[in-house]
């Protein structure tokens, strides 16, 4: 799996490279336009997407090459919806913190290394982690481990002495969910790792997990550990 990873690494850094000077060409002209998918998250498009905001009170992009790079653009419904569910867990949860990853281009279309990721409703947010001493912290994120996309969780759900908080985990993906369905939208799906699930049922959150949210049950092309990838159910109209 590792080599698998390692292998995206190339692929992805050829994404940043060759898509950031189109990226660039297609800065909006009006960002309070409402955003218009077309087609589905593994092949379509978006018009009038908008940037997910760098930071926030507690939470941070996954990188700023990758921001420059344009690869931070979502339907603008998404992001209303991600930046409430951050609002709503700064108040229920304030000793979290969390880190959003990759999203898509500004115009949508094919997103290397990603299968999906075009039409603007797809995330991808880093595994929130609690260190040694019980403390809420990011996975490293950088060039070298490809923007975190190459960490190994392992089978218990840790890396470098940090495990995964799934109190915040599960917290964050029931704030997004009540927040989309407050928008009169809702989650198509949750990617993560099958083998990693079980501790979120167990957490106080678990019972509305079950109801609410359909999690990946098969393991996907790549492991999914170390983020979990999000789906909003928005309509879209034909590609």
């Amino acid at each position: 799996m590792l080599a698998q990873k390692r292998v995206l690494l190339a692929l992805s850094l050829t994404a940043f490279i060759g898509w950031a000077p189109l990226a660039a060409a297609n800065t909006l002209t009006a960002e309070s336009a409402t955003s218009q998918c077309y087609g589905s998250t593994s092949k379509g498009r978006v018009e009038d997407a908008v940037q997910l905001p760098a930071r926030g009170e507690n939470f941070i992009q996954y990188s700023r090459i990758a921001r420059v790079a344009g690869r931070t653009y979502v339907h603008s419904v998404v992001r209303d919806i991600v930046v409430a569910s951050y609002a709503d867990l700064a108040r229920s949860h304030p000793d979290k913190v969390f880190k959003y990853a990759e999203t898509g281009f500004a115009n949508g279309g094919q997103f290397k290394p990603h299968k999906t990721h075009q039409n603007g409703l797809s995330i991808d947010f880093m595994t929130p982690m609690i260190d040694q001493a019980k403390q809420s912290v990011h996975l490293p994120t950088h060039f070298a481990n490809r923007f975190g996309y190459d960490i190994e969780l392992s089978a218990n759900g840790e890396y470098q002495g940090l495990t995964i908080d799934y109190e915040a985990l599960a917290a964050h993906i029931v704030a997004l969910h009540r927040q989309a369905r407050a928008k009169g939208y809702d989650l198509w799906r949750v990617i993560f790792a099958p083998k990693l699930q079980p501790p979120l049922f167990k957490t106080q959150y678990g019972d509305y997990l079950k109801q609410h949210i359909q999690f990946s049950q098969k393991p996907s092309w790549v492991r999914h550990d170390e983020h979990y990838h999000v789906d909003f159910k928005i309509p879209c109209k034909p590609l």
